[in-house]
């Protein structure tokens, strides 16, 4: 007797507002293709008021995961059965997991940001000083795990005073990390025994002539300077760092990296890095 076919897909995908320019579901369809699985990535755009019917709809439909995307990655706390100790300390939930009946949330931009910085940046944070541009919610996600990857400092930079002060005390009262807080004003003036540097701000992702307000020729090729923008991987940002020497991290990298974790947590096989980068710089006009 023949084997029976299986015509039922494993389905995942993103819930935010609005979804329909997120590029995510490129690269897990192309991973999917890739391995031969009968998956599926949904763009999913839900009004606020049904978040927690859409949530419940996790279940509903018996889904394998779910990545949570803007506006609603910390309302979508309260409706899980779970959040995991990393995610919970950043209160912020990015991929929902599914765990028999429970929905189990989870954060991976830092994890992406942590993972790009090691296999592409060559560079372990454990004992690094850093400089953290911004303190949104990338930020506050790439803060979190480099404290708990054994940073030994960091500097939070911020325009926003209310901002800068909640994510550095967050981390010196957390975690083990020495964390301060300097207010942006004018040009930023990195510290010479930085190792590492990164522009977690919306700078150069709409302007690719734009770039954080800082002395670019305090840059020096000891240092790592990381950009979280996704759709440049040569923000103006990272030209400058390069142009002293500096060993760069492009915001593609975390972008892939946290799908790439997406990937083993949802579907318990590695996942085809090399595959999922290289559909989402076609996404973007890179190739």
């Amino acid at each position: 007797m023949s084997a029976k076919t299986n015509y039922q897909a494993n389905l995942v995908g993103v819930i935010g507002k609005p979804v329909d320019e997120n590029p995510t579901g490129v690269m897990f369809e192309a991973a999917f293709k890739e391995l031969g699985m009968n998956w599926h990535y949904l763009n999913i755009e839900v009004l606020r008021d049904d978040l927690e019917d859409a949530i419940k709809g996790i279940r509903a439909f018996n889904m394998s995961g779910m990545n949570i995307t803007m506006p609603y990655k910390v309302d979508v706390v309260s409706y899980l059965d779970a959040v995991a100790d990393d995610a919970a300390l950043m209160g912020a939930v990015n991929a929902i997991r599914v765990e028999g009946r429970k929905l189990i949330g989870e954060n991976t931009d830092g994890k992406g940001f942590l993972r790009g910085l090691r296999d592409d940046g060559k560079t372990d944070p454990d004992g690094r000083k850093v400089v953290l541009l911004g303190a949104g919610g990338a930020a506050r996600a790439i803060a979190v795990e480099l404290a708990l990857a054994g940073a030994v400092c960091i500097t939070v930079v911020n325009r926003s005073k209310k901002n800068g002060k909640q994510l550095s005390a967050l981390i010196s009262d957390k975690t083990s990390t020495e964390a301060s807080f300097v207010q942006w004003k004018g040009v930023y003036e990195i510290p010479s025994d930085t190792d590492i540097v990164v522009n977690a701000t919306p700078i150069g992702f709409t302007d690719p002539n734009e770039k954080p307000p800082i002395n670019y020729d305090a840059i020096t090729d000891k240092m790592v300077v990381c950009d979280v923008i996704p759709n440049n991987p040569s923000t103006l940002f990272l030209r400058e760092g390069g142009g002293r020497g500096a060993r760069l991290v492009d915001g593609l990298s975390m972008l892939v990296y946290q799908g790439v974790i997406c990937f083993k947590i949802w579907t318990g096989v590695e996942a085809p890095v090399d595959i999922m980068r290289g559909a989402l710089r076609a996404a973007f006009g890179l190739q």
